[in-house]
């Protein structure tokens, strides 16, 4: 399992990406993955990880917290705080659920409780474009939904051109993370997370749905729900003030 860490502060974050490490791992990447996360370095020691190298058939996403778990157990990180993007999210939220101890404050964000409608569309429809091998298809529909328009009209053009420098040698690891999505359902675990949680969500969210959010809000106890207007599942990019909610809320 290939993680990056950087900061050297005393408290742990630990973070989980979203269905992009099913295209490519953190692996290398620790100089641009940690530009957002410049003001935690002081108080924490961000940690973020990809699903692990050689997932089986069948692979699901209760698994993946499991592996997290244990990873996370070798690195003598016994608490965190955890944040889950997309994907990443639906695994923090097992992690949460069946390993309380481990986890200090959780941040949920653009994910979903399950495989939804709208979430069951999205990935279906990039499974198929993996399966054809049509990797510009699959940059493009990503990106229409997951972009405000305001971003999607500045950058559209862009998206072919990308594609052409971010094709993975493979599917089966994309494959892999895309099938564990559609088989998720963590909706009876919710009311066993515990810890202070924040949800955090645009009201544009194409990829996940915009119920998603409050769905989780309303399953898991005294949890906090904050919704950007007018972005979707890209706020993690898009809304400035993203990464100084997280630090906030980590903070009180």
């Amino acid at each position: 399992m290939y993680y990056v860490s950087f900061g050297n502060g005393p408290k742990n974050l630990v973070v989980l990406p979203g269905l992009s490490d099913g295209l490519a791992t953190v692996k290398g990447k620790a100089l641009i993955l940690s530009l957002p996360y410049r003001k935690y370095f002081r108080d924490y020691t961000v940690h973020m990880f990809s699903r692990k190298n050689g997932m089986p058939d069948g692979y699901s996403i209760r698994d993946m917290a499991a592996d997290q778990v244990l990873a996370m157990r070798n690195l003598g990180i016994s608490r965190a705080y955890l944040l889950g993007v997309s994907e990443g999210g639906m695994i923090a939220q097992y992690i949460a659920a069946d390993h309380p101890e481990t986890v200090i404050k959780l941040i949920l964000a653009v994910t979903a409780p399950y495989a939804n409608p709208v979430v069951t569309e999205a990935v279906s429809g990039w499974i198929d474009m993996a399966k054809r091998g049509d990797h510009t298809a699959l940059m493009v529909d990503t990106a229409e939904r997951m972009y405000s328009e305001r971003y999607l009209q500045k950058n559209r053009k862009y998206f072919p051109l990308l594609a052409k420098f971010t094709k993975p040698a493979g599917y089966d690891r994309f494959m892999k993370n895309a099938c564990a999505i559609l088989e998720f359902d963590a909706r009876d675990e919710l009311s066993r997370i515990t810890c202070p949680t924040l949800i955090i969500a645009g009201d544009q969210d194409n990829t996940v749905g915009h119920d998603a959010a409050h769905e989780l809000n309303r399953r898991i106890r005294e949890s906090e729900l904050y919704v950007y207007e007018g972005f979707g599942h890209g706020a993690y990019e898009e809304a400035k003030d993203f990464y100084d909610r997280i630090f906030a809320f980590c903070g009180r």
